[in-house]
């Protein structure tokens, strides 16, 4: 018995209904078939989302659903987690698990106890929370074990309509704090003045917590790709840039923009000019029938022309949709990059973010959100691209 099970609604904070995640799971249990799978073991947090509605800053502590591919799935989940999971998700079949219990036998036990242990059981091996001290675990305890990565991954990869719903709220939030962010942006203030801005309009417009933390630098510190913020004060003549994600029932999108104080030289000029180019170019390949090599080609080809092939060494964009720490995109799902030959398909969802680097000076770059439709694709921002001159 799960002490305080009687005061918490099963599914009472779940953001489908049951029958979305029962659709979910049973799109993975025909691909469990083709692939001789008997049991999937699924440990990542974004996948567990997907399948099941469960959501929690704990995902440190091991968890792990089972999907047979005939019959009900079972989570088995730190007791401490069990109301959460209770209240998140429609799981009937829960097995919880006590801090002093060691989660690798306590899966394994829950597995023989029914009688799965014959069973062909493939793992999800490049979940991100599964150390390799509990892979070998299981590898020792359950014998040959196949590979189930990316069976949920490839499924995540086209939003239905009820999730681009979601994504374009969570869009809305980052629009609030970019703005917040921009208006922020004055000589004298801190890096840490303008995140509290961008942080404070976020949460204020609807978000939760997000997959990763905003992306903020100013003067040389912005010309070191990821650097955030770090008390540093704003001077005439500097850059900044600004990156955040909007969360809404963790699905996320994400919104780049750039400001400057005073006048940009001619060089950071003509760069921004080169993101614009880039992403409107990006944007206009991206559509159905169109690989996501073919999208990243047409960005790269508008950076090569203008000469700053040695300042854009990224790809040009990543599936985005459900999220978690330490990240706010689905890159495992799908990238805009050479060899990745996937077709884009309607329904997919993608942040796009050209920027060019002087590195170690300063960098400038632009971006959106863009839901693929049967045409092309639709942005999910509509605030002014270009460098803001403060």
């Amino acid at each position: 018995m799960i002490p305080g099970i009687e005061r918490v609604a099963p599914g009472g904070e779940a953001v489908f209904e049951a029958a979305e995640f029962a659709r979910r799971q049973d799109l993975v249990r025909g691909d469990l078939a083709a692939r001789d799978i008997d049991i999937l073991m699924v440990t990542g947090p974004e996948n567990i989302f997907w399948l099941t509605g469960q959501q929690t800053p704990g995902y440190y502590t091991f968890q792990a659903l089972l999907l047979p591919a005939e019959g009900e799935p079972v989570f088995v989940v730190r007791a401490l987690e069990a109301l959460n999971l209770i209240a998140n998700s429609h799981l009937r079949q829960i097995e919880p698990y006590a801090d002093d219990a060691d989660p690798v036998r306590f899966v394994v036990e829950t597995i023989r106890a029914r009688g799965w242990g014959e069973k062909r059981i493939a793992i999800d091996e490049r979940a991100w929370f599964l150390p390799i001290a509990v892979y070998k675990a299981l590898l020792a305890a359950l014998g040959e074990v196949g590979d189930g990565s990316r069976l949920v991954e490839t499924r995540r990869a086209v939003k239905s309509p009820a999730e681009i719903a979601k994504i374009e709220t969570a869009a809305g939030y980052a629009q609030a704090g970019i703005a917040a962010g921009l208006d922020a942006v004055r000589a004298g203030a801190s890096e840490n003045d303008v995140v509290g801005a961008m942080m404070g309009a976020v949460i204020v417009a609807g978000s939760e917590y997000l997959g990763m933390e905003p992306l903020v630098a100013s003067g040389p510190r912005s010309g070191v790709p990821h650097g955030t913020w770090r008390r540093r004060r704003l001077a005439p003549g500097d850059p900044i840039i600004l990156e955040m994600a909007g969360c809404h029932d963790r699905y996320h999108a994400t919104l780049w923009r750039s400001a400057w104080l005073g006048q940009p030289p001619d060089l950071a000029r003509r760069m921004m000019d080169c993101c614009l180019e880039a992403l409107d170019a990006a944007l206009a390949a991206l559509r159905p029938g169109a690989t996501c090599a073919q999208v990243h080609g047409a960005c790269q080809a508008v950076v090569d022309r203008h000469g700053f092939t040695e300042n854009f060494r990224k790809r040009s964009g990543y599936s985005i949709g459900t999220s978690f720490a330490p990240d706010w995109g689905e890159g495992n799902v799908l990238s805009l990059y050479r060899g990745v030959d996937v077709p884009v398909e309607t329904g997919m969802v993608f942040h796009v973010p050209p920027a060019l680097r002087d590195y170690g000076v300063f960098t400038v770059g632009v971006s959106e959100t863009a839901v693929v439709t049967e045409t092309g694709n639709r942005p999910l921002s509509t605030l002014d691209r270009d460098l803001r001159i403060v």
